[in-house]
């Protein structure tokens, strides 16, 4: 008889009954796991993974702990079907459980209970698998591994059209209400956060699909603008003004984007260059000015009060 350990408790379950996908991208080693559901907050019970160790989606009756404990013994040199195996080997509730696990070497683990509730089911393919429960059709999760496996485009693309393809095939019976997705980098780091790639959840939307791509672009938005002031640092003056160009145009409402455009431009000599990036933002918002002020005594910029005059004295 094997003992359960107090964190598998089989009563009540969250019902996050759900589709998902769990892959490893065999170019880059990146892993990542995306899910969308018809549950508020489907992010923070279905979706885990650590750079150099692995991604899990834990779901249909969640036990949450599959997601820490599968990475620890991830970790700790377990293969994800191994690993796996251990987990529900201990869960009197396994039946009614959906588990999907892939380790830093693309290996899948996993597992749909007798009990999920239809249509239900999984398929997996070359480092990655989809599973699905509650679903309207049993169409959904092939609709997923096909979209995956025809798409060409960064790992967090190729979730979010797998996403898709599930929602056009009618998704889950409920509706649909939250998604979640997190990529990690392939490379363990004794700095794990360093390697998280995104981690972006939508908790409660009508259209949770729709608003994931929204701030999936807006994080490459930011990314952009961050590897234009590292370019520029770099001297790479036109490498830089097309980074500042694509960040623009990813997020053109993003007043905050071209300000520190300016604000790094300014600071590093291209006083002329900056004006008139300065003048659309203060025409947007004049407290982009008064914040342009403060920050010299922050150690932000620097400190030249002639210089400052002249950039805010274009809010008039």
């Amino acid at each position: 008889m094997i003992n359960k350990p107090a964190y598998y408790q089989f009563n009540r379950f969250p019902f996050a009954h759900t589709f998902s996908i769990v892959a490893r991208d065999p170019l880059t080693g990146q892993m990542g796991v995306a899910v969308q559901s018809h549950w508020f907050s489907t992010g923070s019970l279905v979706t885990w993974a650590e750079p150099g160790v692995g991604a899990i989606a834990t779901q249909s009756m969640v036990e949450v702990s599959y997601g820490p404990h599968g990475l620890d013994k991830l970790r700790n040199g377990k293969n994800a079907p191994d690993a796996l195996k251990e987990l529900l080997a201990l869960d009197e509730g396994q039946e009614v459980r959906q588990v999907a696990m892939v380790d830093a070497r693309g290996n899948i683990g996993i597992h749909t209970g007798n009990r999920c509730i239809a249509e239900a089911g999984h398929q997996t393919g070359a480092q990655f698998s989809v599973q699905a429960n509650m679903m309207l059709k049993n169409t959904v999760w092939p609709a997923m591994a096909k979209a995956y496996e025809n798409y060409q485009g960064d790992l967090a693309d190729r979730l979010l059209v797998a996403l898709d393809a599930a929602q056009a095939e009618g998704g889950d019976i409920r509706g649909k209400q939250s998604a979640a997705m997190l990529v990690v980098d392939g490379v363990t780091s004794d700095r794990p956060w360093t390697g998280i790639l995104v981690d972006l959840r939508v908790e409660d939307h009508p259209e949770p699909l729709f608003e994931l791509r929204r701030l999936l672009n807006v994080q490459r938005a930011y990314q952009s603008m961050n590897r234009g002031d590292v370019l520029l640092s770099e001297g790479k003056t036109p490498e830089a003004f097309d980074a500042y160009n694509n960040a623009a145009l990813l997020a053109p409402h993003i007043d905050e984007l071209p300000f520190w455009q300016a604000v790094t431009l300014a600071d590093s000599g291209k006083v002329e260059e900056s004006l008139p990036i300065f003048k659309r933002v203060f025409a947007a918002d004049p407290n982009w000015a008064l914040l342009l002020e403060r920050l010299p005594k922050a150690g932000l910029f620097k400190d030249d009060p002639e210089l400052i005059k002249k950039i805010t004295s274009l809010k008039m």
